[in-house]
């Protein structure tokens, strides 16, 4: 059995977490594989900057259309009842706390939700597109991230040192490794995945991290 969780699985372990008739948005990469796993018995209304709402899973590459793509410019389906327009309306949706879940990537996350996805500063060229916009109007930040960098450092840190995307917004974050609640405490383990121990968590972890 391979340790830990795949990004599918990561992103189907974070829409169990995401109740019935929510309206959700989703980040530009891992996130958007939520999409593809909505819960049986479950309906979500997923919501894209570009001016979409009622998106559904990503479509075979033989029925691809080049002209309906979601914000990152990925193809995608529609589902019954879903419809188009402008993009400042799309942005006044979010802007009026009317999207209940937003699914996002992350370069680190504080234990007291603080985040920090956008860029390391230094020669990057920033491209925050509609994260900030998202983490000050949608009710619940959920994140979708491996647990550390490609070199192992940790993702989940004591304070972030690159440019903030948002203060105290994240929610709940899933990784490869567990699932991390964001509490008054900071960081806690709510689920490991198969084969990681608790140990391992807290090893790869850049600041302190508690389980049941």
């Amino acid at each position: 059995m391979t340790k830990g969780w795949t990004p599918d699985q990561m992103a189907a372990r974070c829409a169990l977490d995401i109740p019935d008739g929510s309206y959700i948005n989703l980040g530009i990469g891992m996130p958007e594989r939520v999409a593809d796993f909505v819960p049986e018995g479950r309906e979500f209304i997923y919501h894209s900057e570009n001016g979409l709402l009622g998106m559904g899973p990503t479509p075979p590459e033989t029925k691809r259309n080049p002209d309906l793509i979601n914000a990152g410019k990925k193809p995608v389906t529609l589902n019954p009842g879903a419809s188009f327009f402008h993009h400042a309306d799309s942005f006044a949706m979010i802007r009026g706390g009317h999207i209940d879940f937003c699914v996002l990537g992350a370069m680190q996350v504080a234990p007291n939700g603080d985040l920090a996805n956008w860029t390391t500063g230094g020669a990057a060229i920033p491209a925050v597109g509609g994260a900030m916009d998202l983490v000050a109007g949608v009710k619940s930040i959920f994140v979708v991230s491996r647990h550390t960098t490609k070199d192992g450092s940790p993702k989940l840190v004591e304070a972030c040192t690159y440019p903030l995307t948002g203060l105290g917004v994240v929610k709940r974050v899933f990784t490869d490794l567990a699932v991390i609640e964001v509490t008054e405490n900071g960081f806690h383990v709510v689920e490991l995945a198969p084969g990681v121990s608790f140990d391992e968590v807290r090893d790869k972890t850049g600041t302190e991290i508690t389980a049941t």
